[in-house]
């Protein structure tokens, strides 16, 4: 029998170690040891608080065990749900309404809280969890030291105050984000996201009629999605007030079930609504405590589970709901509630989606183009080819318009309905995508920065496919698609029914120069192929090189020669940097360095010297490049950024990708992040000869990797 093939680094079965820490191999030294685990890479101290200490002495943090804080602990009792979490001294309600969602789903709570943790058999102060980030699983190991304050966990604690399985969640995901006090002000899609590794996206609850606002949220209960929502505080001052019907502005609330009750007024459809606080609860119709209740039977009052104490946890109608609350944030496993091995979960669906992704960056200077409005720079953000091959299958069905279905079809369609059928029809000639853009790690250090971010789509010509998009494309272009808006949060995304085709993605932030990571990802009902548009380096420097030499400078040559070149009729680096720097503007003119370069750019037959011919001819390739250098440094700066060097490098004959760009402009700008003309001198001269040596190249092992990899091998040398 053949052992079973290890699953892929980074699947849920196969996490990445976060901080290369091993949680087997760390607690069974413990067990060895006899010494409870202390978490070196998460210390218990004010760092990992991420927060101000507070001057008070009578309010010091000390951090014990859970033992040590109450006699009788356990790590979950009896069984998880979504009263085990209260939210203690820290604005994260939104990654604790992630995480009461996350109860009502034991599949996906396993993957997150792996099973067989306790705080008895085999116990040594370590704990271990499962986070989903950017496209791969990480598994985070922590010890169960936790902060207390005056006697009480001073953050996430469980309503019975004995449980600790959330707040020790709490602890690893401050630690993975880096602190506490990271995880302050957020949104409740992010905590969605890293615990499934789901989309999550948002509706406006006034874009629905509250019953089709109601069978959506069912829909999407029964598919497994975890759902969240909020009223909109109209100001900062007014987060976390408390209205009058006991509800908080601006605070996250789990929304975890749905049902409808018959009396003899008529169907009134609930939703269930958790408050993470563990109390203050909703006191209007249909709340725990309201005379509604009294119409219902006990058997019915007793199946809905109606609990008439103050847990946060609360029945409100549809048409109160839809009065009161503004947003609902959903998070779907998949755009068909996927698992693992990209099949549909559902029995009777057919649609199967496959799974693109590619990581990216926003270079200042090079690949940080800003949006559609910086025309001049908006085509060197990173570009994505998306080739879509195939129409979706007429039977597949929509996420989108399953939210408007009803589970009782036996009602005559109305106008709105008719409209969807017919927009279905046509969606089902083409091909369903849905784009997802995530910006990488800006919870550090105690400091929350959301880049404005979005991203467009380019349906692309067959005479353009694998070249690079240049400006001019993109100012005589239209997107085909977009993820709308510019928003500050951590992600956008868009679902899309697109023809078949080849198209380009292009990831941008609002303004230029935003140094950033993303993860973009596409989720597609066809096969599609997804890479970075990276085309191939060209070269045509011969433009440059055969402009004719002037009169004057033919003159100007013949004299220095004679009067300062030796007997060999030749001229050294010195004499040849006197003679260029005569005829270049002053601020513009060659140390002594590039005028070496220049000469080892030439064919001298290892000779340090140039003739009078190759003088001609580089001095009339000099005015040129000064020529380009002018016309390119648009700030009038006497430097070049990354996004002018490119279309400088354009005029003089040569194309290159990003990566090589930025290279160039790092190798050859002394350091500074901008390239003055002697760096553009020696950056072309560099170019021109590396494209010669690489035609020349006889390996075809050279030639398979192709000039790209050539360039970006040999420029770092």
């Amino acid at each position: 029998m053949q052992p079973e093939e290890e699953a892929a680094l980074g699947s849920i079965g196969n996490p990445i170690r976060f901080k290369d820490q091993h949680f087997k191999t760390l607690r069974d030294e413990c067990l060895k040891s006899g010494v409870l685990f202390s978490d070196p890479a998460f210390a218990a101290d004010q760092k990992s608080i991420g927060m101000p200490e507070d001057p008070d002495p009578n309010k010091a943090i000390k951090w014990l065990r859970p033992k040590e804080i109450s006699k009788n602990a356990v790590f979950v009792e009896g069984t998880t749900g979504t009263t085990d979490i209260c939210q203690g001294q820290l604005g994260n309600c939104w990654l604790l309404a992630a995480l009461s969602c996350l109860t009502m789903h034991p599949k996906l709570f396993v993957k997150v809280v792996p099973p067989k943790q306790n705080l008895s058999e085999s116990y040594a102060g370590i704990f271990h969890f499962r986070f989903w980030q950017y496209g791969e699983w990480v598994e985070v190991v922590v010890d169960d030291r936790l902060p207390v304050r005056e006697g009480r966990l001073l953050f996430s604690y469980s309503h019975t105050r004995n449980e600790y399985w959330s707040a020790l969640v709490e602890k690893a995901y401050a630690k993975l984000i880096g602190s506490y006090g990271s995880l302050k002000g957020g949104n409740i899609s992010e905590g969605m996201e890293d615990f499934t590794g789901g989309i999550a996206y948002s509706i406006p609850v006034s874009s629905r009629t509250p019953r089709v606002l109601w069978r959506s949220l069912t829909a999407a209960l029964s598919r497994g999605s975890l759902l969240s929502c909020f009223i909109q505080a109209s100001s900062y001052q007014e987060i976390g007030k408390v209205t009058g019907d006991g509800l908080v502005k601006g605070h996250a609330y789990a929304i975890t079930d749905s049902d409808k009750v018959k009396k003899a007024s008529g169907e009134t459809l609930l939703l269930k609504l958790r408050n993470p606080w563990g109390f203050v609860e909703y006191s209007g119709p249909w709340s725990d405590k309201s005379k509604d209740w009294d119409d219902v039977g006990k058997a019915e009052r007793d199946r809905m589970e109606l609990k008439k104490r103050e847990d946060g946890e609360f029945w409100i109608s549809t048409e109160d709901f839809s009065r009161l609350f503004d947003t609902v944030e959903l998070c779907s496993v998949s755009p068909d509630t996927l698992v693992e091995g990209d099949t549909p979960a559902s029995p009777g669906a057919t649609s199967v989606w496959t799974i693109s992704a590619h990581e990216g960056c926003w270079v200042p200077g090079s690949s940080a183009g800003g949006s559609r409005r910086y025309q001049r720079s908006f085509w060197k953000n990173p570009q994505f080819e998306l080739v879509l091959t195939e129409q979706d299958k007429a039977d597949e069905d929509d996420e989108d318009d399953e939210d408007d279905k009803d589970d009782e079809d036996d009602e005559e369609m109305t106008p709105e309905e008719k409209k969807i059928a017919e927009k279905q029809k046509k969606k089902g000639k083409q091909c369903t995508i849905l784009v997802e853009l995530l910006q990488k790690d800006r919870r550090k250090k105690n400091k929350v920065h959301f880049l404005y971010m979005a991203f467009h789509i380019y349906r692309v010509p067959s005479e353009l496919q694998g070249a690079c998009l240049d400006r001019s494309f993109f100012t005589q272009n239209r997107p085909v698609g977009r993820s709308g808006k510019y928003r500050a949060q951590r992600g956008v995304w868009r679902k899309v029914h697109l023809d078949p085709g080849n198209y380009v993605i292009v990831a941008s932030t609002y303004r230029p120069n935003k140094p950033g990571e993303f993860f973009l990802r596409i989720f597609s009902k066809t096969g599609n192929t997804l890479g970075t548009q990276d085309f191939t380096c060209s070269s045509g420097f011969l433009m440059v090189m055969s402009m004719p030499v002037s009169p004057e400078d033919h003159i100007r040559v013949q004299k220095t020669f004679d009067d300062v070149a030796g007997p060999d009729d030749r001229m050294d680096a010195k004499e040849l940097m006197d003679l260029f720097n005569s005829v270049l503007e002053k601020d513009y003119h060659l140390p002594l360095e590039t005028c070496r370069q220049l000469i080892f750019g030439e064919k001298t037959k290892g000779r340090s010297s140039l003739s009078r011919k190759q003088t001609e001819t580089l001095l009339s390739y000099l005015r040129n490049l000064q020529s380009i250098f002018f016309r390119f440094d648009e700030d009038s700066s006497g430097t070049m950024s990354p996004f002018e060097l490119s279309m400088a490098l354009q005029a003089a004959g040569v194309q290159c990708d990003g990566k090589v760009v930025q290279l160039l402009s790092e190798r050859f700008g002394s350091g500074e992040p901008h390239l003055p003309f002697c760096g553009f001198v020696s950056c072309v001269t560099r170019l021109r000869k590396l494209f010669a040596l690489y035609e020349s190249e006889t390996s075809q092992e050279v030639k398979d990797r192709g000039i790209n990899n050539w360039l970006l091998q040999l420029l770092t040398v």
